[in-house]
């Protein structure tokens, strides 16, 4: 059976932090579903076509990525794509809370499902696509905060 992961998250916009726990994680996984939840009550940034058209940049190299979008459970997403993984980073004891709780839930709506978290690089802890939305926003520089391929 294949060892597919899921990677959930809004990539608004997808950053070096993202970019590195994906990398890392592919030797785990013969496939990683990077997954762009669309949320109808959360306002994006960047456009749906436009975060999808990054993420296959970025990896266009690697064979055992793809890239998709889905609404509604992820449990429910990884059900229709045979995933039996889903793959999160890990920034602060914060996120572990956070994460911890939807892996416990995850796991009681879909028992056939495991999270696998990932603790971020050290260089790459503050950063967060809220805070590089907050930088783009305001005028700043995202140079070293995203990859060179996201373009806006």
């Amino acid at each position: 059976m294949e060892r597919i992961a899921v990677f959930p998250g809004s990539f608004d916009p997808v950053t070096l932090g993202h970019v590195s726990v994906i990398r890392r994680a592919l030797p785990l996984f013969d496939k990683i579903i990077i997954s762009i939840g669309v949320n109808s009550e959360k306002k994006s940034m960047f456009t749906l076509e436009q975060r999808m058209n990054w993420l296959n940049d970025i990896f266009s190299k690697d064979s055992k990525v793809e890239i998709k979008s889905y609404s509604g459970l992820t449990v429910e997403f990884c059900n229709e794509v045979n995933a039996k993984f889903i793959l999160r980073g890990l920034r602060t004891s914060a996120d572990f809370e956070f994460e911890r709780g939807i892996g416990q839930i995850n796991r009681k709506l879909s028992d056939n499902i495991e999270t696998v978290f990932f603790l971020t690089e050290a260089k790459y802890t503050p950063l967060s696509s809220s805070i590089v939305r907050d930088v783009i926003r305001n005028g700043g520089s995202a140079d070293g905060l995203i990859p060179p391929e996201v373009i806006f």
